[in-house]
Formats: structure tokens, sequence, C-alpha cells
């Protein structure tokens, strides 16, 4: 696959000369924007991708690649944060769709996933380490399942819902990185697929999704791993699907989905500690199966289709959430 070479934005301490978007971005001294503003393109239009940061990289993976059919990629695409710049990683050892990514310790983790499309569903773990550019294939999950949801707390990978068997699932497994071991944990309340998580306060936070007869939802759950228990919070505001979630501290933003035949540019922000829903900003380009990530308070939403089904782009674009 041909990779292309980036081209130089050139950053001031009031704007952004961004001749690739055909406008001038203002911006304040730090760097930071009211609303969601454009960021230089990816390489490649996709959609379904699964993203981790890792420094101020952040890795674009895999998902269905714009091409004369529907092509299933491997490939990684990182995202320098602090030029502004694209390039190129070393290649998934196999093409997923649907996958999840969380990072830990400076190396990315892929779980699950589906190889060629659903049905194709896969249990593989993969980790990808960016000081060798490699990725070597660990233990599997018990549960083969794509359209799955995963975060971090402490040293565990958790991993909840997704798809498997043509059924949303409610299944909750978690893999310690010093033991790599998996290990099954109390099932979701609620079965689901292409849902979202964050980790908070030490809990897993796990965000609307769909199932099958019941189309988008708009539930709330977390895990203790404490307590070893699921809790029902308050909904969120619109039910959605095909989603992206990121944690600021105690609170978190989700945005993206689809919904019919339209993508949802509402982006909602849950206060963990006060258990309230509110809105920020909607979405400049809204989009459903798209990449999250966060540095500092900078929501980045990258990729995904701006329209359902299979749709394809290469944009992303960043939101600063203010301290309140």
């Amino acid at each position: 696959m041909r990779q292309r070479r980036a081209r130089l934005v050139l950053v001031g301490t009031v704007t952004i000369a961004a001749g690739i978007l055909g406008t001038t971005l203002l911006v304040s001294a730090d760097g930071s924007t009211s609303k969601w503003t454009s960021l230089r393109p990816a390489q490649l239009e996709r959609t379904e991708v699964a993203a981790a940061r890792v420094g101020h990289s952040i890795y674009v993976i895999g998902g269905f690649e714009k091409s004369d059919g529907v092509e299933t990629s491997s490939a990684v695409e990182r995202y320098d944060v602090n030029r502004n710049r694209w390039d190129r990683a070393r290649s998934m050892p196999i093409a997923l769709n649907h996958a999840s990514a969380v990072a830990y310790r400076g190396d990315v983790y892929v779980v699950g996933g589906h190889t060629i499309g659903p049905p194709g569903e896969t249990a593989r773990l993969y980790r990808y380490d960016p000081s060798t550019n490699r990725w070597k294939r660990l233990g599997d999950m018990p549960t083969a399942r794509g359209a799955a949801t995963a975060s971090v707390i402490g040293d565990h990978l958790y991993v909840a819902g997704g798809a498997g068997g043509g059924k949303a699932l409610d299944t909750l497994e978690i893999y310690g990185f010093k033991t790599k071991r998996w290990r099954e944990g109390p099932d979701m309340p609620t079965p689901r697929e292409h849902l979202a998580s964050a980790a908070a306060d030490g809990a897993f936070y796990v965000f609307a999704g769909r199932a099958a007869g019941k189309g988008n939802l708009d539930v709330v759950e977390r895990y203790s791993p404490t307590r070893d228990r699921w809790q029902r919070l308050p909904h969120m505001l619109k039910p959605r699907g095909g989603i992206a979630a990121v944690a600021l501290g105690r609170k978190i933003v989700v945005f993206g989905g689809e919904e019919g035949a339209a993508t949802i540019a509402e982006v909602e922000i849950f206060d963990t500690v006060k258990r309230r829903w509110s809105n920020l900003p909607r979405m400049k380009t809204p989009r459903h199966g798209v990449g999250g990530a966060v540095l500092n308070r900078r929501v980045y939403a990258i990729e995904g289709g701006p329209q359902s089904g299979f749709h394809y782009s290469n944009v992303i674009e960043a939101l600063d959430v203010p301290r309140s």
C-alpha cells in the first residue's frame, strides 16, 4: 500500500496556518479552541477503526479502508500531536475491523475485532511496541468478538460486550498484563455491541451501544473491580451506537455514532462524581466507527464514516474541554 508523505504545517503562538484546510484556524495563545476544529487529514480514509495514544502519538488501527470494495485494513497510522503530522507504523499481522485498542506502559494493545467483516470474530490479543515498531501476539481472550469495548485500570485490561455468533454479548473478560492470563468477570447487565468505555476513579464505565431488535441504547453501567459488581447509572441524553469515549479525570466525553440514515453530531460529557450528563459543542463532522483519543484536555475524533453504512473519511478534529 503506497505511503504518502505528510506536509508541514506552520504553528504560531496565535494562529495555525492551515493551508491544507483552505482556512486560517484561530486559536488562543495556549493552543486551545472553543469548538471542534480540523487538523491535518489522515493518509487513509477509513471507518470502524481503533485508536490509542502513547505519549504524543495517536495510533489509528485497522478498520474498513476506502477501496473499490469493502476492504478490511491492517494499516496503522501514527499522528504526532505536537507536529500535526501523520506517518505510517508497521501494519498489524492480520487485517481487522471493529477491534478495540488501549495503551499500557508505552505499548499499544489490540484485542478482538472482525477479520473479514461480520461474521469472522477473533479472540486475538496483540501488543505493539513503538520503540521497536513490532507486533507480538499474546494469549487469546476466551471469547471471540468484534465491536466490543476495552479499557485499562491499573495492571488489567477489561473487555466488555461486542458481537459474537450473530448476537450482542454481555461478556466481561479481564486480562492481567503482569500474569499474562485471562479470567472471566461478572456479566454486564445489558448485552450490547458498538459500545464505548472509559476508566475513571478506578472503575470501568460502559456507554450506550446497540443490540439486534432494540436499536441504539442509552444505557450506562459501571463495573467496580474492588466490589466485583456492576451498577446502573443515569442514562445518556441520546441513544447511540458506533461511538467513542475518552476520560478527562473524573469526567468522560462520549461522541459519534449513527442512527437510521444519519450520523450523530451531539457530544455529551458525564460527571462521574455528580452523576450528571451535559452537552458539549456538536461535532463539526459527525461520524460513526470513529477513533477517540485524549491528551490533557484536548479530545480527538479520528476518521470514521460521515454517513451510515460503508462510508469513510480521513478527518481528524479536536475539541478543548474547559475545566469546570
